[in-house]
């Protein structure tokens, strides 16, 4: 959907329904990874952190949200490399970019999985960070609630 709706020739008519299925499919994944975020919670909000214990800027669940959406690209990047249609140039950038995605890959992979130990461990207070989007709701969102 995200690249249909950059064709600089879509119908606006189209425009607009895609639009909206998007925001749609991005509401549910951003409750989907709530959910998520309510179950590390019950898993570690227990544990008693260290008296030196830090914050983290993103929670467990956002992390995984994050690897997922690399693995898309990852997985898109793969198509690229493949394709014989392409420049040798083109086909060089495509093969660096792979690189960095696969390295971005182990590191988000290691970064997530030290996350959790330290929660674990008490070197991190798990905390979870809610989105509160408010276009999506028809009470907070003043295009909807001033009709």
């Amino acid at each position: 959907m995200e690249d249909i709706i950059r064709d600089p020739n879509i119908d606006p008519v189209e425009a607009l329904a895609l639009k909206r299925r998007i925001d749609h499919s991005n509401q549910d994944r951003t409750d989907l990874v709530e959910r998520i975020d309510s179950y590390f919670w019950e898993l570690y909000h227990a544990i008693e952190p260290q008296h030196d214990a830090r914050i983290n800027t993103e929670s467990p669940a956002w992390a995984i949200d994050r690897l997922s959406i690399l693995h898309v690209k990852l997985w898109h990047m793969q198509e690229q490399v493949d394709r014989t249609d392409v420049s040798p140039e083109q086909h060089e950038k495509c093969v660096a970019k792979m690189a960095v995605l696969q390295e971005q890959l182990g590191d988000m992979t290691t970064s997530i999985g030290q996350l959790l130990e330290d929660y674990t461990a008490g070197r991190r207070i798990m905390k979870v960070y809610r989105q509160m989007k408010m276009y999506n709701d028809p009470t907070l969102n003043p295009v909807l609630y001033k009709k």
